[in-house]
């Protein structure tokens, strides 16, 4: 096979593949890279009106992916009751993610907890569970939909006013109780021992 016609392919298949993409960024980003490589094809052999459309589809992902690189989405993070219904549905109806990204979590604990919701617009992105024990608090969950599945939410939640006085001034988590201890590291998490800890007030 000719390589202008592996990357045509190529081009095709990332636009394809960026359509079964939960994730807004990836999707986007996937989505950006297949239509440049296709309007590259497309301008070489000539096949100008799927060049335009290409290019046009590229311009439209590069403008989206300013608007979330550049806080395009705003989140709020609503305080809630743990075992409140509206909470509890959220984690029946993602119980599978939930599982898999924190594969220790258990309902039971909700009773002592407290909770924030996620906001994004009129959409419920993710919840944060914690337990506060005095100068500590437990994450016990933070957890965001596929969609929403980037850093950001994350950074927004970890420096949120209303967060930081809902909670101590460091939050420990068990490196353990995580599948991604490496995004908590991101978000600014230290390792201490098993643990994995983050000083809010430093």
């Amino acid at each position: 096979m000719p390589w202008w016609e592996i990357i045509g392919w190529t081009g095709s298949a990332l636009v394809v593949i960026s359509l079964i993409v939960p994730s807004i960024r990836r999707f986007r980003t996937l989505n950006l890279t297949g239509s440049l490589i296709a309007t590259v094809y497309n301008v070489v052999f000539g096949i100008w009106p799927y060049a335009a459309m290409n290019a046009v589809i590229a311009i439209i992902d590069a403008y989206w992916l300013y608007r979330l690189s550049s806080g395009g989405r705003e989140y709020r993070f609503v305080p809630a009751e743990a075992d409140s219904p509206l909470v509890c549905d959220f984690l029946e109806v993602h119980a599978a993610g939930i599982e898999e990204a924190f594969p220790g979590f258990s309902r039971s604990d909700l009773s002592t907890a407290g909770a924030h919701l996620m906001m994004c617009a009129d959409e419920i992105a993710g919840v944060f569970v914690h337990v506060n024990n005095g100068d500590e608090g437990r994450v016990l969950l933070d957890y965001v939909t596929d969609r929403h599945r980037d850093l950001t939410p994350g950074r927004a939640l970890y420096s949120d006013e209303g967060v930081r006085r809902a909670v101590p001034a460091a939050l420990r988590l068990a490196r353990s109780a995580t599948s991604d201890p490496a995004y908590f590291e991101r978000m600014g998490f230290i390792a201490e021992g098993d643990d994995l800890l983050l000083s809010l007030h430093d």
